[in-house]
């Protein structure tokens, strides 16, 4: 790519996508392009087929979705099925048919079988059954994977997939309903604190491991994709650790300042045991993660207090 490559990022107003935007203008990329849902219906095949012969973008940076927590998955399976596949099959075949030559595919490690061996390697796609309570995402995503594999062996075009680990950061969704475990419970935490230390209900034991990764970490993996040329089809991006959700709890606890009691409630499913990335991969071609949890949590949570007015509820 060159500075002024012109770099068609999908979702650019999103948590992911808004990073990859701030990486790349950092960096003096002067080319980059963004349509709002209300520009561009990215469901809608043809508008996006023009859209992309209009503008003839030299890369695309696929982080557009429709995503969510537990319940979120569990309660809109359709939309979330469906949603992702028509967003991803309009931009993949899209970028196809008019001979873009660069894609980049960003998923999900639920994508992995939810009893998969530990840490979670790319190979160990579709060897077993997945989580149930986020398998209608998981399955749009491993479809995405599954197209861009099938174009890079036809086709020989440097499309590649990245799957990130549990992201969190600026501009994160913080909606109770549909907000992903950390951001949920920096809001919980703080909410809980200026309503006199009251006390935090969480779901499940707190026992389940989970790995986290800082928003902007990931748009460097994302930035660096599109500046080598990657020699395979599937790249895990994370820490490569993780930690307990208690201990996750604890932690967000201790940064809000809240001192009420935790709650933990059992009757809730906890999900996955464990989810940890082997990101073995990527750091053998040359990247790393850079910010530690606590650190992004400090980050996260203070540009939650400086947004607070703009957190906004989420229709479904």
């Amino acid at each position: 790519m060159n500075k002024d490559s012109k770099i068609y990022i999908a979702g650019h107003r999103g948590m992911v996508g808004s990073a990859v935007w701030r990486v790349l203008e950092k960096k003096r990329y002067s080319n980059l392009i963004g349509r709002t849902s209300s520009e561009l219906d990215l469901k809608n095949q043809q508008q996006v087929y023009d859209f992309l012969e209009k503008e003839q973008p030299d890369a695309i940076i696929d982080a557009a979705a429709r995503v969510g927590g537990i319940l979120a998955n569990n309660d809109f399976p359709y939309q979330f099925l469906m949603e992702n596949m028509q967003i991803q099959n309009s931009l993949i075949d899209g970028a196809l048919k008019i001979g873009i030559e660069k894609f980049i595919f960003l998923g999900s490690s639920c994508i992995y079988p939810k009893l998969a061996p530990q840490p979670l390697k790319e190979e160990y796609l579709l060897t077993d059954s997945l989580e149930p309570t986020n398998e209608w995402y998981a399955l749009a995503k491993i479809t995405g994977v599954k197209l861009c594999q099938a174009i890079r062996k036809q086709y020989n075009k440097d499309y590649v997939s990245l799957m990130p680990t549990n992201l969190y950061g600026y501009f994160d969704n913080f909606d109770l309903k549909t907000s992903h475990v950390l951001p949920a419970m920096i809001r919980k935490f703080h909410e809980a604190k200026i309503n006199g230390n009251a006390a935090v209900t969480l779901w499940g034991t707190g026992t389940p491991m989970r790995e986290f990764l800082f928003v902007d970490d990931m748009a460097e993996a994302v930035v660096y994709a599109l500046e080598n040329q990657l020699p395979e089809y599937l790249y895990n991006v994370g820490a490569g650790k993780d930690i307990a959700i208690k201990e996750l709890a604890a932690t967000i606890q201790k940064v809000t300042g809240h001192q009420g009691d935790i709650i933990w409630d059992s009757e809730k499913p906890d999900g996955t045991p464990r989810k940890l990335m082997d990101v073995s991969k990527m750091t053998t071609i040359g990247w790393q993660y850079r910010t530690e949890l606590d650190e992004g949590i400090v980050k996260t949570y203070n540009w939650f207090l400086k947004n607070i007015e703009a957190v906004k509820e989420v229709k479904m």
